[in-house]
């Protein structure tokens, strides 16, 4: 499923530049990037529940879910849905943290940078926002998407720095202890 995921990702992008009615394209990126988080969610689940997890799966599972979350902010921000900002900081702390974690990995400390609660709320955020944002409109008549979705979105970037901060400071002993 991790592969179907990271092959698919591309679709969102091209949802875009098909020639339908603006409405439906975002209706479906929207509910393309829900599916897709729902298989991420599934395969773990499946995994985990029928004792099929490898070290390949959980080094490539991470790298689909970022390459789709990346992926659906570069077009937000081409849509003009979020904020260029928000999405360095995001992307930005994917790529810092990822490259912490492989470091850590090589010296023997990659438990001092695991998957904390923090940066599972923060995920959880995004993955609500971002849907949000694809299809920007009214929901039900009732929601406002885009409103709710850049709302957050800014709270998926605060969670962002607060667990790239938690990560850092729990890698501190060995950064610091490495440096001299």
């Amino acid at each position: 499923m991790t592969w179907a995921r990271i092959v698919a990702i591309p679709l969102i992008v091209c949802v875009f530049y098909l020639p339908i009615a603006e409405p439906t394209r975002s209706l479906i990126a929207g509910l393309m990037f829900i599916g897709f988080a729902v298989t991420d969610w599934l395969d773990g689940f499946l995994a985990r529940r029928f004792n099929q997890t490898s070290a390949f799966g959980a080094f490539l599972d991470p790298v689909a879910d970022k390459l789709l979350v990346c992926a659906s902010l570069l077009v937000l921000v081409h849509l003009g849905r979020t904020d260029v900002f928000v999405a360095l900081i995001i992307i930005g702390r994917e790529i810092a943290i990822s490259a912490l974690r492989e470091w850590m990995a090589q010296i023997g400390a990659s438990a001092s940078v695991a998957v904390h609660m923090i940066g599972k709320i923060k995920t959880a955020v995004q993955m609500v926002a971002i849907p949000f944002l694809l299809y920007g409109g009214r929901l039900f008549g009732l929601i406002d998407t885009l409103w709710w979705g850049r709302g957050l979105i800014w709270v998926a970037a605060v969670l962002t720095v607060w667990s790239m901060v938690y990560y850092l400071r729990k890698a501190a002993p060995e950064i610091r202890a490495r440096a001299r």
